[in-house]
């Protein structure tokens, strides 16, 4: 249910001379994969105030109005003297414009690839002081920062920041999290861990080798807590989050199998497009190594595709062509991967979309199979093609595992596992609706959990779509099946990306999910935990209303004869 609450922007002062400015958004919002959760989110900004004022990380233009708002009460904003940039975005320059026009002597601190963006948005004059290694600036008062460039495929402007004076790390997208509250800090740190988890899956998984790097340059600091640009800030959890982003990287890199992501973007859209894949990837377990074409060596992307097992190429279309950077990549690419690899290709576009077409073309030719038909979105995806892009990802997976022979248990066809696949369940579909988006699953691993309140637990394989619907608080309806109807053979079938799982079904909206009322019974549940359980996520909810369909009917049971599979 959209929260009505209006955008405002939380001043706390959190260390000596220094205040954070959380800029908040209380909808859900979902433009980017990462904000699927859709619990709103928090842009945090920093002031510190020595002998020379900086600002760290202005929020994007949704926020420019409030937050400098917020500024004028606190600081002149004449008198600001740097403001540093952790990245640099479109989303990010209308604020900068608007700073500029009231102080046109500030000094912007970046990366050179963020100095170039900024150049191309700002103009030429605009001030800019370039960190190109661990450099530090004296603000006065004892606040010496120092910088820590942390580039990223995703983000390769990355800078992160350390005041010595407080102790303070500032990580900008590193230890984030999509949540509006009016929590500042990690109290009660293990109750954000769902979040934060979920963020790392959608932002860092595809880029471990990198957010490794990053840690070794961030953990040496001997920091009282971490402000990241997104969420609430790190003191309590500080150390269990860190451990559990290294975890988290290695369980990666253990993977068998992985994909070399290529892409390259001219307004962020195609990168939208490509962690929206990647996500469905790394849901199915198989490792991503995404590569942005723009900075990348071409040896970086040989080895990327020497070691993976398939790959995807991703491309705006600029002027009707190719980016260079694009080209280069897919030389490389058609150089090095044999014909065996599984592919594909996808884009973003605003007038034409010759640049998915020309990557095809050339990889047919080559004598690759494309293993989806490419995908092309026109200006800024929306909810229901990022659905449709994720579901690509993992189904491109599941491909490779299939032709790998990756098998999910051990033993196959021991007495043991022949044993555990005598376990039966109801057979039920879980339906869930959000928005434009409806989606469903056949769930047979379903058990009721307790009394009082009535409760249930559903495993939820980790590839699957409706996953990330299933977080605490969320609601479903879970349609329990009549023995002998047809209505199982309908949610049995392999589904496409995207495509419409209640064709031909009839469905009754309620909040959260749909009924199916040629059902046995069905109840609307609201989700209460949520936990890893190897390749599944055990979902524990309590049942807040349902019904009894056909009083005399028998409920579905699904029977196996072993535990390797459904």
């Amino acid at each position: 249910m959209t929260n009505t609450k209006p955008r405002d922007v939380q001043a706390i002062y959190i260390a000596d001379e220094t205040f954070a400015l959380r800029s908040r958004s209380w909808n859900r919002l979902r433009f980017e994969i990462e904000y699927a959760l859709e619990k709103g989110t928090t842009a945090n900004s920093f002031l510190i105030q020595g002998k020379f004022l900086a600002l760290i990380d202005p929020p994007g233009e949704t926020f420019t109005a409030i937050y400098l708002k917020e500024l004028r009460e606190r600081i002149n904003i004449g008198d600001i003297s740097y403001v540093i940039l952790g990245h640099v975005n479109q989303n990010r320059i209308e604020t900068l414009k608007a700073l500029l026009e009231i102080n046109s002597r500030i000094t912007f601190i970046c990366t050179n690839p963020g100095a170039i963006a900024l150049r191309q948005s700002l103009g030429e004059k605009v001030k800019i002081q370039v960190v190109r290694g661990e450099e530090t600036l004296d603000l006065g008062k004892g606040h010496i920062l120092k910088f820590i460039p942390t580039s990223t495929p995703r983000h390769p402007d990355e800078l992160c920041t350390y005041d010595s004076k407080t102790q303070v790390l500032y990580t900008d997208k590193f230890f984030g999290s999509h949540i509006c509250g009016d929590q500042v800090f990690d109290e009660g740190w293990s109750h954000l861990l769902g979040d934060r988890r979920y963020y790392f899956d959608s932002t860092m998984a595809n880029q471990v080798r990198q957010v490794e790097a990053a840690l070794e340059k961030l953990t040496v600091m001997p920091a009282v807590f971490y402000a990241p640009g997104h969420g609430p800030m790190l003191k309590h959890g500080l150390h269990e989050l860190v451990n559990l982003y290294r975890q988290w990287s290695e369980a990666q890199k253990q993977q068998n199998i992985s994909v070399a992501l290529l892409f390259a973007s001219a307004y962020g859209n195609t990168t939208t497009i490509a962690n929206a894949l990647a996500r469905g990837i790394t849901k199915a377990g198989v490792a991503v190594e995404l590569i942005n074409c723009e900075t990348a060596e071409p040896e970086e992307i040989k080895i990327a595709i020497e070691k993976s097992s398939g790959f995807l190429i991703g491309s705006p279309t600029l002027g009707g062509h190719l980016p260079t950077q694009v080209q280069t990549a897919l030389g490389i690419v058609l150089s090095t991967a044999t014909k065996s690899y599984q592919a594909g290709v996808f884009g973003s576009y605003g007038w034409s979309g010759e640049a998915v077409d020309i990557m095809s073309g050339k990889l047919k030719d080559a004598g690759y199979t494309l293993a989806f038909e490419p995908i092309r979105i026109k200006f800024t995806p929306t909810e229901a093609t990022l659905q449709v892009c994720e579901e690509t990802g993992t189904d491109f997976a599941q491909a490779l595992k299939k032709a790998k022979k990756v098998r999910t248990t051990l033993n196959p066809g021991s007495t043991v596992e022949q044993a555990v696949g005598r376990i039966v369940g109801s057979l039920c579909v879980l339906t869930v609706k959000r928005g434009e988006i409806s989606t469903a699953m056949l769930a047979s691993w379903v058990s009721q959990a307790s009394f009082n309140p009535p409760g249930l637990t559903i495993a939820v394989a980790k590839d699957r779509a409706i996953e990330t619907y299933l977080f605490e608080g969320d609601r479903f309806v879970l349609n329990i099946l009549e023995q002998g109807k047809q209505l199982r053979k309908h949610f049995m079938k392999k589904f496409a990306p995207g495509e419409d799982r209640f064709t031909d079904v009839q469905v009754e909206p309620t909040e959260g999910g749909l009924i199916l009322p040629d059902g046995l019974a069905f109840l609307e549940c609201r989700v209460m935990q949520r936990m890893e359980c190897g390749d599944h996520w055990l979902i524990y909810a309590i049942v807040e209303n349902g019904k009894l369909l056909q009083s005399n009917g028998l409920t579905a049971i699904h029977h196996r004869k072993t535990a390797s599979n459904y």
